[in-house]
């Protein structure tokens, strides 16, 4: 039975009227996932020497049972928004003489060869063979590869379950971030407790079959749910929600846009696509340590102006570049009423300038590298609410891609065009050259002032810029809405 499925999905995507696309993303994709596989192998080949070159004192392999407990939270946090669910048109078979279980099983097994996780033993199986070669218990490695297999598929099926749930991944989030911060501020060592249980399955070969039995108890757990909804009159049956409203009172004080301003938070949070870019754009804010915590950057360098800028308009990028791309499905139906077009893009700029003011709060702890780095971030958000903000308004007039909102942020290249890859030069570009010029040239106390300056000049003449927008946007309209109607585009 699981032979004729796998036939019937392969006639399916040959027979399909859009295989000329989908050949062309998956070779693309094909080529990006064994440029990332050789990558893991690589590093899985040589990390044993690197650690025992740069930790000479402490076997590899307590070293890196430590950080397997990140490797688990991390990769559940990014399964999350990257792995797509195993699907299977399974109506047509559901009157047909075939057992629900083969369909449950095979819907199952399938996510097993999932390639995410054999991204996981690209890494983990060059560095058993390592370990082998040089002379560590055969017995033990085996057993303990064979409990890191049963970890992926820990993850794999664990995921199915929490993914329903926008609880589950505030509270996966959480606990990275509270391991993280306990253990990197000494409060707790997280590392050294996880490493003794990770360890473990190297130790005694018979704990390897723990994560096995998780395995297991999940996959379990999903067949059950599965099983138990393969029916025909599931299909059939009308879908009844309660009707749920959020107390948006509070936007009522931005006087006329509110109503704009409404509808663009309802459409964030109804909708997969923008929901996630939410999620993404706040876990950007951690993108900061990498920079902070590397020697090779001063406390006064370039890239942390760079950093400054991603941190705090980050989604300014993500939901910015887009506009009005997210309401393509129903722009046109917008222009054809009596809405002021000025009111409608000040409403995406408040929205922008709302983000920009909160990541900067979240990036105020960054004061414990030093001074300079609150200086910095303080001076790119400004730059970025009096600058940025009317630079993404105005390259947004050159889009002119649909976007469908209930799919997934994750190598979704939907809305993507030049706008999207032309609108980074100035971003990035300007702030950093104007930072360079001046911190050489005169000191860094003057940079951070003049980037400052600039962002409350912008700011200052926002209505102008804003009019002069708004301008470009009544000029482009029909171009905008008719590409807004091409389905494939």
């Amino acid at each position: 039975m699981f032979k004729s499925f796998i036939k019937l999905q392969w006639k399916s995507f040959f027979r399909s009227s859009a295989l000329g696309k989908s050949l062309g993303v998956k070779i693309l994709m094909g080529f990006f996932a064994l440029y990332l596989m050789g990558m893991l192998a690589f590093l899985g080949s040589t990390l044993f020497f690197i650690l025992k070159k740069t930790i000479p004192s402490v076997d590899p392999v307590v070293i890196l049972n430590q950080y397997l407990l990140y490797w688990v939270l991390g990769e559940l946090f990014l399964r999350y928004f990257m792995q797509k669910l195993p699907v299977l048109d399974i109506k047509p078979f559901l009157t047909l003489p075939i057992k629900k279980s083969s369909i449950a099983h095979y819907i199952l097994g399938r996510s097993a060869v999932s390639f995410y996780n054999f991204l996981a033993l690209f890494f983990f199986v060059p560095f058993s063979v390592v370990l082998l070669i040089k002379g560590y218990a055969p017995q033990n490695v085996l057993f303990w590869l064979l409990g890191i297999i049963g970890i992926v598929l820990s993850i794999n099926y664990v995921n199915f379950i929490v993914n329903k749930s926008d609880k589950a991944l505030v509270l996966i989030g959480t606990l990275l971030l509270a391991c993280y911060g306990l253990d990197y501020f000494g409060i707790l060592p997280i590392k050294e407790y996880a490493g003794t249980i990770f360890y473990a399955l190297y130790e005694n070969p018979l704990y390897a079959l723990i994560p096995l039995g998780v395995a297991a108890a999940a996959y379990y757990m999903n067949y059950s749910y599965l099983r138990n909804r393969i029916f025909l009159d599931t299909t059939l049956k009308k879908k009844e929600t309660e009707a749920t409203s959020s107390d948006l009172s509070w936007t009522k004080r931005f006087g006329d846009i509110a109503p704009y301003l409404q509808l663009d938070l309802k459409l964030i949070w109804r909708n997969k696509r923008t929901k996630t870019q939410v999620f993404m754009s706040l876990a950007m804010i951690l993108y900061g340590l990498l920079f902070y915590t590397m020697d090779d950057f001063g406390d006064t360098s370039p890239m942390l102006v760079f950093v400054g800028v991603f941190m705090t308009g980050i989604f300014l990028m993500n939901f910015g570049q887009f506009i009005p791309a997210w309401d393509s499905s129903y722009y046109s139906m917008m222009m054809s009423q009596n809405i002021p077009l000025r009111s409608y893009l000040e409403s995406k700029a408040r929205l922008i300038y709302i983000s920009v003011g909160v990541m900067f709060l979240l990036s105020i702890p960054y004061v414990y590298f030093g001074w300079e780095a609150l200086a910095i971030n303080f001076s790119c958000a400004l730059y970025n609410a009096g600058v940025n903000v009317p630079i993404v308004l105005f390259f947004g007039s050159m889009n002119k891609k649909r976007i469908d909102l209930n799919k997934s942020a994750v190598g979704n290249m939907q809305g993507m065009g030049a706008a999207q890859f032309l609108v980074g030069i100035p971003l990035f570009g300007l702030p950093i050259l104007l930072f360079v010029l001046l911190n050489y040239l005169v000191s860094f106390q003057v940079a951070v002032i003049v980037l400052s300056a600039f962002g409350l000049l912008g700011f200052a003449f926002k209505d102008i810029l804003l009019d002069r927008i708004t301008k470009v946007y009544r000029k482009k309209k029909y171009g905008m809405i008719a590409g807004f109607k091409e389905q494939n585009s």
